[in-house]
């Protein structure tokens, strides 16, 4: 095995030592194997990596938005020419398979692309005055300083999803990656040195979000968060924030409900909650926490079920055959675990899985089975509560109405699905189903163009897109008179 690498915080352009001696220590969660040791910021650290961003602004802001967009294109041929490298990062430092991770570094630049494409249509508008010749000018630019604070489930995507557009916008950018997967935060450092970056328009400061993402969401410096992450975290920076009167964009949990109907292609129906539940081992905020299937197909839906979700691959992340990885710590490993054995108490019945994987590698890394529960009802708490593990809970529904009241049952409102080959049903779900992102008949996934967003617990604000791209932006009224 290669010695650990030591790394140190990004800042203005440049590898910089944090003020302490204090590192992190990045482990494999499929082996335990120590992948890097990397700096922890101190608040005068994260004051030094605003201050370099603050320094930076006015030259980033004043390129042509077209210059602006040209140092993305660079990064997204060297992220491209890097993919198999940035792949097997993720997978090392995240635990997911490597096929997944190669699917992650495309989404990378997919969200990176579409930022640089659409900057020129940040448009504005002029509007008839009051006066006699007067003209009223709208114009969109850019807040200043934007920090970001991203999750571990997808930690080259969700940086990207966030450095994209707030460079592209003409902000300039300081993230804290998630403190358990940093590194491929890191390496797209790396690839923006090597882009031609200006210096101080992307910095990296590494550490826990209470000590360096409290300390970029309270600096006078920062003019807009964005964070993905956690309900609870979400809710300790919009309090933290509001003392600054700041703009704060949260993508948080999901609790997805998964809708089957009578008439829904069974087996496409069947792969795509397979895929939805267990991929990234159930680490994602979209994933399909509670499968509705109608009584009339319920058994056959089960039965096939059982076929795909025992034909699972757990083990290795970087073999090309695996299909599911490790949980990201023994944490969340145990947290998964007493949910289900939670849901056992209350009536809940384990038809595959519902323990920890043991013997072998398996005692090295955070396995856990693919689980799939029966006998399962609304006022469980596993029906309640985010799972985000690899943990599908059925549910027996009997008709549509039935199916949409269990479904809004929820503090979240991230992502639905919806299987059906009834027009009038997929018509009332759009008005009926309150989530702010819904796959009709096909598995999950948002694209690069779409709108990613919820509503409640799932946070406030949302990524992607030209919706998307529009925050990054503040407006400016001018009226203008000769």
């Amino acid at each position: 095995m290669t010695k650990p690498k030591t790394h140190d915080l990004f800042i203005g352009g440049a590898w910089s030592k944090a003020d302490n001696t204090e590192r992190d220590t990045i482990r494999n969660p499929a082996t335990g194997d120590i992948l890097a040791h990397v700096a922890v910021a101190g608040e005068d650290d994260v004051n030094r990596a605003l201050r370099t961003a603050q320094d930076a602004f006015p030259a980033w802001s004043r390129l042509v938005a077209t210059d602006r967009a040209d140092y993305l294109y660079r990064l997204i041929e060297l992220i491209r020419r890097d993919a198999e490298k940035l792949a097997r990062i993720i997978t090392s430092e995240n635990g997911k398979p490597l096929k997944e991770a190669r699917i992650e570094v495309n989404f990378a630049i997919q969200l990176i692309r579409f930022a640089a494409e659409n900057v020129r249509r940040l448009e504005g508008n002029i509007i008839p005055g009051s006066r006699p010749g007067e003209k009223i000018l709208i114009e969109k630019i850019p807040h200043g300083v934007v920090a970001g604070i991203s999750a571990w489930n997808f930690p080259l995507a969700l940086t990207a999803r966030k450095m994209g557009p707030a460079l592209a916008a003409g902000n300039t950018f300081v993230i804290k990656p998630h403190e358990l997967t940093p590194l491929s935060t890191l390496a797209l450092a790396e690839l923006s040195v090597e882009a031609g970056f200006p210096k101080g328009i992307f910095n990296v400061v590494t550490g826990g979000g209470a000590t360096v993402g409290n300390a970029l969401v309270t600096n006078p410096i920062t003019k807009l968060i964005t964070m993905t992450g956690s309900t609870p975290a979400g809710r300790k920076i919009m309090a933290a924030a509001s003392a600054g009167l700041k703009e704060v964009r949260l993508e948080l949990g999901g609790k997805a409900p998964f809708i089957v109907m009578e008439d829904a292609d069974i087996d496409a129906a069947v792969n795509a909650a397979v895929a939805a539940r267990f991929m990234n081992c159930g680490q994602v905020c979209t994933a399909n926490e509670r499968t509705y299937v109608h009584t009339a197909v319920y058994d056959a839906f089960l039965k096939r079920l059982r076929t795909k979700v025992e034909a699972l691959k757990t083990g290795n992340p970087l073999d090309e055959k695996t299909d599911m990885g490790p949980k990201i710590s023994a944490q969340e490993l145990e947290k998964v675990d007493a949910m289900v054995r939670k849901a056992v108490e209350q009536g809940a019945k384990v038809e595959l899985g519902g323990r920890r994987l043991t013997g072998g590698d398996y005692d090295r890394g955070n396995f856990y089975a693919p689980t799939l529960l029966t006998n399962v009802n609304g006022d469980m708490d596993i029906v309640r509560n985010e799972v985000f593990g690899p943990v599908l809970s059925l549910i027996r529904v009997k008709d549509f109405d039935d199916a949409i009241a269990q479904a809004n049952n929820s503090r979240y409102g991230l992502s639905a699905y919806m299987f059906t080959q009834d027009l009038k049903k997929i018509m009332r779900m759009t008005n009926e189903l309150n989530f702010g992102e819904i796959y009709v008949n096909r598995e999950g996934g948002e694209a690069a163009q779409g709108f990613h967003h919820g509503y409640g617990d799932s946070g406030i604000g949302g990524e992607d897109g030209q919706y998307g791209l529009e925050a990054y932006v503040d407006t400016k009224t001018v009226y203008l008179n000769a």
